[in-house]
């Protein structure tokens, strides 16, 4: 399986992407403490009912990390570069333990690249959602992308 290569992206297609995640406190947990963040509302329980949440939120930035993966598989397996940026990351719902997650993806736009011959910049939303189809995450990265490799070994 391999992801798109430059010239196959096109501007305006959406992908609803078909894998689903159902995010867990162990997940929370894990990703905090390994990035080291000790913000009380990820791992305290009595802290957290304190909030206007009542419960512990997921990692915002675990949550941007699954929304932006979903779409690998489809996309960018193997033919991605890098990222270059990421323009904008929104969290308009909190994820919660139990929350089931899926994504979709939106090609903003693409250009070939102009200081490289061999890779053009793609410029994705990526969307995600909860079990309620609520959006919890949007985020707007650009990507470098491979372009069309030669075909090898033709006869002519």
């Amino acid at each position: 399986m391999r992801g798109l290569y430059f010239e196959e992206f096109e501007v305006g297609r959406v992908y609803r992407h078909p894998f689903t995640r159902t995010v867990t406190e162990m997940d929370n947990i894990l990703f905090t403490s390994l990035t080291m963040n000790l913000q009380p509302l990820h791992l305290d329980e009595e802290f957290a009912k304190r909030t206007i949440h009542g419960r512990r939120v997921m990692n915002s930035l675990f949550t941007v990390a699954l929304i932006g993966a979903f779409h690998v598989p489809e996309l960018t397996m193997g033919t991605t570069l890098g990222n270059l940026g990421y323009d904008r990351i929104e969290f308009p719902h909190p994820v919660f333990h139990g929350d089931t997650l899926r994504g979709e993806t939106t090609i903003l736009d693409k250009r070939i690249s102009r200081s490289r011959t061999d890779s053009g910049i793609v410029w994705f939303e990526h969307r995600g959602y909860n079990q309620h189809d609520t959006l919890v995450c949007l985020c707007k990265r650009v990507g470098l992308m491979m372009t069309k490799p030669a075909e090898e070994g033709v006869a002519s």
